[in-house]
Parts: C-alpha cells; sequence; structure tokens
C-alpha cells in the first residue's frame, strides 16, 4: 500500500457516520510518586501530583473515531450524579454531542479510578452498576437510534458492551435488524454476560479472554490452530461475516470463514494497554465500512492498538502517527 492508497482510506474514513452505542464511563487518574511503604499495611504510599478525567468506554471508541475523522454519534445511559455531570463536561470539551445520552436518575455512572506512579498502575477502583438499563428509557433509547438511523446516512454502527447495562438483548436485537434491512454493517465488542447474544453481525470482536470466556473454551492462547477452528465454528453457528479475536502480545487473528490470517504484534514498548481495545475496534469498524480486505482491516488494528499501548492512560490514537506507521510497516 503505498502513500496516495493510505490517504485515500483515511479521506473515507473522514467521509463516514457511525453510530456508538454501548457503556460509557469516566477514567479518573490520579498520578502521583512512590516513596515509601505505608505504616498501616505493607502498601505504597503515593504522594499525588496530578489529577485528571478522560472518557472511557464507547466514549472513547468515539473519540477514537472522531480522531480518525469519522463521525460518531454516539448513545448511551449514564446516572444523574455528579459523575454523569462530568461525563456531559468531558463530551463537550471533546467536542462530542450530548444529544444520545440519556440520564437515569437512579443509576449510577461508571468512574474507574486508576492511581499511576512512574507509568505503572498501584490500583484501580471501579464506582458502577451492572444492572441492565430502565425498561422505559431503554425503549426511549431505542427509539432515538431508530430515529437517527431512518434519517441519515449511516455508515456503521458499534455496539460496545462493557456489561454495565446498556446494550440490551432487546436493544441488540431491535437495532441490528434494522441494521440487516438497510443494509449497514455492524460491529460488536463483547462481554460474556451476552456473548451468544450477538447474532447476524459483520465483525464480531472479542479479546482472547472474552472468546474463551463467552464459549466455554479450553483452549490454550498460543495455539492458533486449535483457536482457528473454534472461531470458525463459532462464526459458523452465530453467522458472523468476519469474527476478530484480539491476542494482547500474540498480536490478532481474523477470518471471513475461508480464510484465517494470523498478525503478530509488533514489539513496542508498552505504557498501558487500557483502551488498547476501543482503539482497535474503532479502526477495525471503519477499515470494514470501507470494504478493506480482511488482512488489511487486521493489520491497520494491530498497528492502531500498539501505538495506544505506548502512552499511558485512555487515549485516542493519532491518525498521522498511524498514517505514518502504515507507511512504514509497508502493509
Amino acid at each position: 500500500m503505498d502513500s496516495t492508497e493510505i490517504n485515500q482510506i483515511f479521506e473515507k474514513f473522514g467521509q463516514m457516520q457511525v453510530v456508538v452505542i454501548g457503556d460509557v464511563m469516566v477514567d479518573s487518574y490520579l498520578w502521583g510518586k512512590v516513596e515509601r511503604i505505608s505504616p498501616e499495611a505493607p502498601v505504597p504510599i503515593v504522594s499525588v501530583t496530578k489529577r485528571e478525567n478522560r472518557l472511557g468506554g464507547a466514549a472513547n471508541v468515539s473519540l477514537n473515531l472522531q480522531a480518525l475523522g469519522a463521525t460518531p454519534i454516539l448513545f448511551s445511559v449514564i446516572g444523574g450524579d455528579d459523575t454523569g455531570k462530568k461525563f456531559q463536561k468531558l463530551l463537550k470539551k471533546r467536542n462530542l454531542s450530548t444529544e444520545g445520552i440519556f440520564i437515569d436518575p437512579q443509576r449510577i455512572t461508571t468512574e474507574k479510578n486508576r492511581i499511576i506512579s512512574k507509568g505503572q498502575h498501584i490500583a484501580r477502583v471501579d464506582d458502577e452498576t451492572t444492572d441492565y438499563i430502565d425498561p422505559e428509557i431503554e425503549a426511549t433509547l431505542i427509539s432515538s437510534i431508530k430515529k437517527v438511523i431512518e434519517n441519515n446516512a449511516v455508515d456503521v454502527i458499534i455496539f460496545v458492551d462493557y456489561d454495565k447495562g446498556v446494550v440490551t438483548p432487546t436493544l441488540f436485537s431491535t437495532i441490528n435488524k434494522l441494521a440487516q434491512q438497510k443494509g449497514i454493517p455492524t460491529a460488536v465488542d463483547p462481554k460474556k454476560r451476552n456473548f451468544m447474544n450477538y447474532k447476524n453481525v459483520t465483525l464480531f470482536k472479542p479479546n482472547f479472554k472474552e472468546f474463551i470466556d463467552g464459549t466455554g473454551s479450553s483452549l490454550k492462547k498460543g495455539d492458533l490452530e486449535s483457536l482457528k477452528i473454534a472461531a470458525n465454528e463459532f462464526k459458523q453457528k452465530q453467522n458472523l461475516k468476519f469474527i476478530f479475536i484480539t491476542l494482547s502480545e500474540l498480536g490478532v487473528f481474523i477470518s471471513n470463514g475461508i480464510k484465517g490470517q494470523y498478525f503478530p504484534a509488533i514489539i513496542r514498548y508498552i505504557a498501558d494497554v487500557s483502551g488498547a481495545g476501543d482503539t482497535v475496534l474503532s479502526v477495525a469498524s471503519l477499515a470494514m465500512g470501507t470494504g478493506l480486505h480482511p488482512k488489511r482491516i487486521a493489520h491497520i488494528s494491530n498497528l492502531a492498538g500498539g501505538l495506544v499501548c505506548e502512552k499511558p492512560g485512555v487515549v485516542p490514537i493519532d491518525k498521522e502517527q498511524l498514517a505514518k506507521e502504515m507507511r512504514l510497516q509497508k502493509i
């Protein structure tokens, strides 16, 4: 792929509208120094030097899409709490619309609090609910999503399931059926609870742990031949066009049922793997939506996931850096 082709890919990304549906959260960071151990217990004392809040979950997927030039339309449910207000401010700060964000005063807005010293995670504290959203809010959310799909030229629909309750079985089946009717490709990043509900989707992107948990498999991570067989069996059973499994330090595997291809990870300095799955999903969804070959979908997504791992915390992909890497790697 030469520079002209790479530029054409990013030009196509810039013309795409993507509906993103799923669990959102605030990723909060406490950055500090560890210089001594607590006298109360054998744990490090972190002297805080900086605090920061970032968008996480489906909102981070939206940020990645935006960074690649696409127009994300985000739908989710948050609580009426302080974290929810913080989340809305972060959306506005990043020029993302709040129109698809619905508030349930009875819910908790998910917040992941990470404590980091010298680029390494010391601890993480989560504040969340995992209950499915209220049926009335679910109905309102479905209605709003359908209206956007009916009235806009939507290129891809992405379901981002962090198992916090926004992507209900009814919501998924209703919107996915509408997508099929309109010929809109769909992508799913699954978790265990809904794993088997995701049928008839274009791109299904679990990581290795999610795949073995969701299927009940006893696969070993490095056994690529057995993974290929299991993935293709699952793909046929669920009627998926592509199954794309991320293998962290081992790379990625993609199959269209005819040919399964494995791409090893490129050796990098890994500062933090947080958010890498969101980046891979975003890039893969856009690449799929533009009709790229599965090999290219996997390779570009693999590169993007590795690049964000070089930076601490949850961060979106840098489009120029990705384009430069694509030229270097001669995809």
